[in-house]
């Protein structure tokens, strides 16, 4: 195809829309409608006959064709895009990252300060969720989630253990000499049903019957918890400051591991500079 014929527009669609597996993520990062990326990707395919994108109820999927691409195409822009930031000045590029509250608010929050100063060209858009995430469907780079790591057609890099440790308010605090003393007080719950076992196990001690309330938020079950509500399970590396201040305290510093925090993205998506420099960013800070 000679250059003059070159579909720019066309292409421009499909680089964003690959990258971000969403035409209406890659509408907001090129300031147009989303029918318009669309009617742009469908024009390329077309063109080329061939089919870049399989459609899904939310989201998409890059196909064959498209996964051959996609590298070829960011390649190409970012390398424009480096030559004319020589002109211009330093460009930002967008980075969307979904990350589990308590992780955000416990962890990331107090550090963004850091990431500003090392990583100057990256624009980070954060978006908090309770542990359930989809990633093609929301437009994410990246989502620090939750759990073992086995999520199906996800990278997934550890980041960090997360142990669980029983906190309560001080003043409930002084009820409770033994793990059996909390036989009597509500445990506060989230939707993981093996945890409150698994710790009373550990503890050498009966789990009692579990009627607290249930959560999917371990910031929302921890406020819960300082307001004298209840016990709460939680990943206790989270809640240092709470701890720091005296909101909460550890009635027993019993710990058990059912899980870790972990960097994940999409199998079919290579990282983009943005990405790399987010990696790196975070083993580093973690470490």
């Amino acid at each position: 195809m000679e250059r003059a014929q070159l579909p720019l527009n066309a292409l421009r669609a499909f680089d964003a829309s690959a990258r971000h597996l969403n035409f209406t993520r890659a509408a907001a990062e090129l300031c147009v409608s989303q029918g318009a990326i669309s009617h742009q990707v469908a024009r390329l395919e077309a063109r080329l006959d061939v089919k870049l994108f399989r459609r899904l109820p939310r989201g998409l999927a890059l196909t064959d064709e498209g996964l051959g691409l996609a590298p070829v195409l960011s390649e190409l822009f970012d390398r424009m895009s480096a030559t004319l930031a020589r002109y211009q000045g330093d460009a930002q590029e967008v980075l969307t990252v979904g990350v589990v509250g308590a992780f955000a608010s416990g962890w990331l929050l107090p550090r963004l300060a850091a990431f500003r100063a090392d990583c100057q060209q990256i624009d980070l858009r954060l978006m908090t969720n309770n542990n359930r995430v989809d990633l093609a469907g929301e437009g994410l780079d990246f989502a620090i989630r939750y759990g073992d790591g086995a999520w199906h057609g996800v990278d997934a890099e550890a980041v960090m253990d997360a142990p669980l440790s029983p906190v309560c308010a001080p003043a409930l605090q002084a009820r409770l000499a033994t793990p059996a003393d909390l036989t009597g007080e509500t445990l506060l719950r989230s939707f993981r049903a093996d945890e409150w076992p698994a710790w009373f196990q550990a503890a050498s001690a009966t789990c009692p019957p579990l009627r607290g309330p249930v959560f999917d938020s371990s910031t929302t079950m921890a406020a819960t918890a300082s307001a004298g509500l209840g016990v709460a399970l939680v990943p206790v590396a989270m809640f240092g400051r709470d701890l720091n201040l005296g909101h909460l305290v550890r009635p027993f510093d019993i710990e058990i591991t059912t899980g870790r925090y972990w960097l994940t993205r999409l199998k079919s998506r290579e990282d983009s500079p943005a990405m790399a420099r987010f990696r790196g960013w975070l083993r580093r800070a973690a470490a």
